[in-house]
Parts: C-alpha cells; sequence; structure tokens
C-alpha cells in the first residue's frame, strides 16, 4: 500500500536544507514527499507552473507549511481563478491577507487550497518570523508600522504580506495550530507526535463507530423484533390501542422494571392506585434532592449523589432516581392511564415492551443503607471542603 502522499509548502531558496532534510525525514516514515524542487509535481505544459503547484495539493494527504523569511513570487491570475475566495472567507476570524488576492504568493495559494480542501495542514514558523509577528501584532495599527525592519523579513515590503497570512491561520475556526521552531529537529519531533497522536485518534473513533454500528444494528433488531412481537400478539380490534400504549407506556416499564418486583401480575392484573405500585416495591420514604444540606446539592464533588430523588425501602436500602419529581409525577400520571388499559392490552404491552430494553433505566438500586452512605457523602464534602481551605490559607 502506497504511503501518504505529503506536499511541503514554503520557499525553496531560504529553506532549501530544511527542505531536503526533511524529505529524508518524510521518506523514512514510508510516505511519499511531494517537493516542487524535486520534481515531484506534474508541470503540465497547457498551464501556469503555479497552478500545477495548486492542482498538485488537491490531490495531497497532508500538507506541511515552512515560513522562513522569505516572501515568494506573487502568483499569477490563472492560479488565482482556482481558489474559492467566498469559501475561504468563512474559514477564518482574520482576512485581511485574502482582500488583496494580487499580493498573495503561490505559497499562500498552495495552502488556500488545502485549506479550502479540509486538507490537514502542519504550520511551521521560523522562530525569528515568530517573534517579528508578535512586534508587528503590536504596532500594526499604528502609523509607524510601514517603517519597522523585521530583522527575520528580508524584503521589508513583504513583512505584512506574510504576518497577515500567519494570522490567516492562526484565526482558523479549526485546524489552527501553529508551531514555531529553531531547528529541522523540532519539525520532525512535532511532526512525530503529532501524526502518531492523529493515528491514534483515528483508531479510537474506527472502534467507537464499530461500537455504534453494532450498537444502531442490535436497535435495529429489537425495532424489528417489537414489530413482530406486536403483529403476532393483537387482534384487529385493539391493535391501534396497543401500538399507542408501546409508545407512550415505554418509559413507565423501565420504571417499573428497575424497581425490581417480585410479581409482575401485580402490574398487569387488577386496578391498584400509584401509592400502591410504592407499596408494593417495599418504598416507604421518597427524598429530594433539594432536600439535601447545600454542601451536597450544589457541590457534588464526592462520589455521590448524583440521582435527583432517592426511594428509600423498609430496610434502608434505596434507588437513586437521575430524574426530576417532574418525572416522577408524570410516571404516576401513566401509571393512572395504564391501569385504565384491559388487563388482555396492558399485557400485550408490557411482553412488547419487554423484548425492546433499550440502555439503563431512570432507576439504579443501591444495597446500603441511605443514612449510611448520605453520612459518606457528607463527611467526603465536608473533608475536600476543609483540604480547600487549607489549601487557600497556605
Amino acid at each position: 500500500m502506497a504511503g501518504l502522499k505529503i506536499f511541503v509548502s514554503s520557499t525553496c531558496y531560504d529553506l532549501s536544507v530544511v527542505r531536503s532534510q526533511l524529505r529524508i525525514f518524510i521518506q523514512n516514515l514510508g510516505h511519499e514527499p511531494i517537493m516542487s524542487d524535486y520534481n515531484d509535481i506534474l508541470y503540465d505544459p497547457r498551464v501556469h507552473t503555479h497552478s500545477s503547484c495548486v492542482d498538485e495539493v488537491a490531490a495531497c494527504d497532508i500538507v506541511v507549511l515552512i515560513v522562513g523569511s522569505r516572501f515568494g513570487g506573487k502568483s499569477v491570475p490563472q492560479a488565482l481563478s482556482k481558489i474559492d475566495f467566498d469559501s475561504l472567507f468563512k474559514e477564518s476570524k482574520s482576512t485581511e491577507s485574502l482582500k488583496a488576492k494580487e499580493n498573495l504568493s503561490v505559497t499562500q495559494l498552495e495552502i488556500l487550497k488545502a485549506v479550502e480542501s479540509g486538507i490537514p495542514v502542519f504550520t511551521f514558523i521560523d522562530n525569528g518570523v515568530w517573534h517579528d509577528h508578535a512586534t508587528y501584532e503590536k504596532n500594526k495599527d499604528k502609523a509607524i508600522i510601514s517603517d519597522i525592519e523585521f530583522p527575520s523579513i528580508q524584503k521589508p515590503e513583504t513583512a505584512s504580506f506574510i504576518f497577515e497570512f500567519i494570522n490567516f491561520l492562526r484565526h482558523r475556526a479549526r485546524g489552527n495550530s501553529v508551531f514555531s521552531f529553531a531547528k529541522l529537529q523540532d519539525i520532525e519531533e512535532i511532526l512525530r507526535k503529532q501524526w502518531s497522536s492523529l493515528f491514534q485518534k483515528l483508531l479510537q473513533e474506527q472502534r467507537n463507530r464499530a461500537i455504534e454500528v453494532r450498537r444502531i444494528d442490535n436497535l435495529t433488531n429489537q425495532f424489528e423484533d417489537l414489530k413482530t412481537a406486536i403483529l403476532t400478539s393483537i387482534g384487529t380490534s385493539n391493535e391501534k390501542e396497543v401500538a399507542r400504549g408501546v409508545v407512550r407506556f415505554r418509559r413507565l416499564m423501565d420504571f417499573i422494571r428497575g424497581l425490581s418486583l417480585r410479581d409482575m401480575n401485580f402490574v398487569l392484573h387488577g386496578q391498584h392506585s400509584w401509592e400502591d405500585l410504592l407499596n408494593y416495591a417495599g418504598i416507604v420514604e421518597i427524598v429530594d434532592a433539594e432536600q439535601l444540606p447545600d454542601e451536597l446539592r450544589y457541590h457534588r464533588r464526592t462520589p455521590g449523589p448524583r440521582a435527583r430523588m432517592f426511594l428509600i425501602k423498609e430496610d434502608r436500602t434505596f434507588y437513586e432516581m437521575r430524574a426530576s419529581s417532574d418525572f416522577f409525577h408524570s410516571m404516576s400520571l401513566e401509571w393512572d392511564a395504564f391501569m385504565e388499559l384491559p388487563e388482555e392490552t396492558r399485557g400485550i404491552i408490557a411482553d412488547a415492551l419487554s423484548e425492546m430494553r433499550i440502555g439503563p433505566g431512570p432507576l439504579r438500586y443501591i444495597r446500603e443503607p441511605f443514612e449510611l452512605m448520605f453520612d459518606s457523602w457528607l463527611h467526603q464534602e465536608r473533608l475536600i471542603s476543609e483540604d480547600e481551605s487549607e489549601d487557600g490559607n497556605a
């Protein structure tokens, strides 16, 4: 398999040594450097060489830009016509360098083509240029700016063109990383780390996508099973009622399953109130997170609690409910509506929904007594507050 095509963009005469060594570095990594001074670019005899350079960039995978002391030759109109400037004005908050197209160099056009094409650009700026750029930024709005000679820039009249293009790159909405360098080894070290980290991130994203695809496939299968369950278990007389119930009572069934009732017949048969359900589940007390001390409600730097409500059982173990009291109240209303359905319809809805469990429900059971866990949370929070207070007084 061929390596990446890496376009090296810079002026050639002042950076020839850096370019030649960088070429060896790229080849040693197994990639293909694309460099004008090594005849890697197809110079179509029908067009200007500047146009050929711009065309070549669009066919590459990565662009490495090196900014030195020279501005380079100004680009020709034919090459300028290959750039979509309207789209580039949306790419950066600093577009001063784009307003006078005739002042752009061919090197800058190569980078603009890469930005337009969505190709990653790794920018390296000579330390001297980088320091002079900082001076330019502090003084560019002053009348004296045109009289300042920057030691790092070979031709003073090109300084603003170079510095404003650096601003375009620095203020891009994305891909705006800029590195300074003093020697070639700085560039090599940064590229090695950046490309390795990028490769690692792409592998991680690929794994995550694979997991997501499996999850979507699983959900698809669950929906298909649900559809089959509904179609095979309902008759023509109540199919609409069942279909509506499957959609409406899914959250209620998730809540009920979280209670781990000893017998689902309580849900499917007879008429029971919401209070009857809570009593049957052994819940004797409900604590809203708003009732907790302020240090737990507002800080919560400890491992718990993160819940919004607590449903406490007779043995003082409890359920965490990561939903608001409004959700809890809505469940009580849904329960009343569910109880109004015929028992046969309730059974069909419950069976259908048991086929599609999607993710964790709203309840999490904690086997420790609530008071013990509560004291532990409170103790940890106070220890943290004391440590922070000691650090502040140190």
